[in-house]
């Protein structure tokens, strides 16, 4: 497949809890395997844009295209089809805490797979592994640092080898080396498995260590103001808020300081 085909393509997105507009008129395309940043401060509704991405919130209108797919126009077993092909880290990491890390990997290969006990903790082995667990299949989160969590939470998002992997706020709460070991983690896995990257996220430097493309969302104007590769949105960028968010007082993390 070209790997410049488009993704995921969303076409005059709004959405909404009841009357309050969230955002409006997103039209934006994720390409095959880009690592794509839905950026912007606090309440610019990027976790909301996500969830409709990944089928957890209908739109007030406009599509979700998945590979032409019409997401929220087709009937329920295509839907579902679809969605076996996403991979979601959430925020928190969202572990079971009274499971092991392999018995949270292990959900959905027991759930949506054939495969026998040997096979499940064949692929959960290397999952872990992938992600700098291994080892660690029988520590409980409770067990391990907060970073090491986050990547379980990878682990589990890539258990059915999905097409896209979606990260809500990856780097939240993580000290700097850490966020940074995420990041490099994010990249490693683009370029070993292929796979599409949708992140969410208001973190600077990740934004420009890992950002391939973007949007820029604003909880005042609420359409898009922005869209694009972040290291040219700061160098072509003439709106002030793109500017302010994409600096930050930070400039050394854009220069490479």
């Amino acid at each position: 497949m070209n790997q410049r085909e488009a993704h995921i393509t969303v076409k005059d997105l709004t959405m909404a809890y009841g009357d309050f507009v969230i955002q409006r008129n997103l039209n934006f395309t994720i390409q095959h395997g880009d690592i794509f940043l839905i950026m912007g401060g606090s309440g610019c509704g990027k976790s909301t844009i996500m969830r409709a991405l990944v089928g957890l919130k209908e739109p007030a209108k406009g599509q979700v295209l998945h590979d032409g797919i019409n997401f929220w126009e087709a009937e329920t077993g295509e839907r579902d089809r679809t969605m076996r092909r996403f991979g979601v880290m959430f925020q928190s990491g969202a572990l079971w805490s009274s499971m092991t890390l392999a018995e949270n990997v292990s959900l959905s290969l027991e759930e949506y797979t054939d495969l026998n006990p040997g096979q499940i903790r064949e692929v959960v082995s290397l999952k872990l592994a992938l992600v700098g667990l291994s080892g660690f299949e029988e520590f409980y989160p409770s067990e391990i640092s907060g970073g090491m969590q986050k990547r379980a939470g990878v682990a589990r998002a890539m258990a059915l080898d999905p097409d896209v992997l979606f990260f809500d706020e990856p780097s939240a709460g993580l000290d700097p080396v850490s966020s940074r070991r995420l990041d490099d983690l994010i990249l490693e896995l683009r370029d070993s498995l292929g796979s599409t990257m949708v992140v969410v996220t208001h973190e600077l430097a990740s934004i420009f260590a890992i950002g391939d493309n973007s949007v820029f969302l604003d909880p005042e104007t609420r359409p898009m103001l922005a869209g694009g590769a972040p290291r040219k949105l700061l160098a072509e960028s003439r709106d002030p808020k793109v500017h302010k968010f994409l600096t930050r007082g930070e400039e050394r993390i854009v220069k490479g300081k």
